[in-house]
């Protein structure tokens, strides 16, 4: 059992395996299960997420109206091939967008780690698999590095917009994302580390603020900057770039952070983006009256 990072790629160090192989010894040893049960069980939340990125990129639209079709954009964009970022970073984006626009649209999504940071995983994973062509279990494996990232996140600071703000949603989402990039490109556990904390330490104190209270706007495009921080932090990494600051220290720095947040920022549309004129007239507009935050 691991319980900080610091622990996490001791153990893979010392053991000469890959993080996503810790990860998965721990839920044999924590649930009882088999491998075989344990890969299944990854394998289908895999597809899940797969079906999502492909229904995002057709094309949805949320029962609210605020969101839907910008992935359909961003890929027609893609194409025509005049991009400024790069090809791999713009897919990323436009398939963890895919993926939030699904959920605003009350699709079946795989929260990692939740459902409104639900777009980066999935994202990062399906830009990078046309760049490195990873198998099936590669990919799978992919989510398990995430988890174990995850699980460290969850069980020392926190996951949710509630309790620490976005920065513990979409920052903890891209952090995971960025450590999982780094081992499928080759990379040190030492490495996913960096990355994690590059990620993670350049979305502290980013608010919770949902108009309307709806998981949609600025989620979705949060989601969308996630994936690109955490595209942008994996290649620094590979590139043996460090985080002065240890991946463990900038978690407890989130979680300090998070907790000295006022409750107006986290996840309450009391105040933010959530507060601003035309958010308002969303709310009212979407709800016929504005919502009393204050009950």
């Amino acid at each position: 059992m691991f319980r900080n990072v610091a622990e996490l790629v001791a153990l893979a160090e010392q053991q000469n395996k890959k993080i996503s192989e810790i990860m998965i010894e721990q839920e044999i040893e924590v649930t009882g299960r088999s491998r075989e049960e344990i890969m299944k069980k990854m394998e289908e939340n895999l597809a899940v997420m797969e079906k999502a990125v492909d229904k995002g990129i057709a094309g949805v639209r949320s029962y609210s109206g605020l969101t839907g079709g910008d992935a359909v954009l961003l890929q027609k964009y893609i194409e025509k091939g005049n991009f400024l970022s790069g090809e791999t970073i713009l897919d990323a984006v436009s398939k963890a967008v895919a993926t939030n626009e699904v959920n605003g649209a009350m699709g079946l999504i795989c929260a990692t780690p939740t459902a409104g940071s639900a777009g980066v995983v999935p994202g990062t994973l399906f830009a990078v698999k046309n760049k490195l062509n990873p198998t099936r279990e590669q990919m799978v494996r992919f989510l398990f590095t995430a988890g174990a990232f995850g699980f460290v996140v969850a069980n020392n600071a926190f996951i949710s917009g509630a309790a620490g703000g976005c920065q513990a949603e979409v920052g903890s989402a891209a952090g995971m994302a960025a450590a999982a990039i780094v081992e499928m490109a080759g990379g040190t556990p030492e490495q996913s580390a960096h990355a994690m904390a590059i990620t993670l330490k350049n979305m502290l104190g980013l608010v919770c603020d949902p108009v309307a209270g709806l998981v949609e706007v600025p989620c979705v495009k949060r989601n969308a900057m996630g994936a690109a921080n955490a595209m942008v932090a994996a290649d620094m990494a590979l590139a043996g770039i460090k985080s002065r600051i240890p991946c463990d220290e900038v978690i407890d720095a989130m979680y300090r952070v998070g907790q000295r947040m006022p409750a107006a920022l986290k996840e309450t549309a009391q105040g933010g983006l959530a507060d601003t004129p035309t958010a308002r007239k969303l709310e009212a507009k979407i709800f016929g009256m504005p919502l009393d935050v204050h009950e």
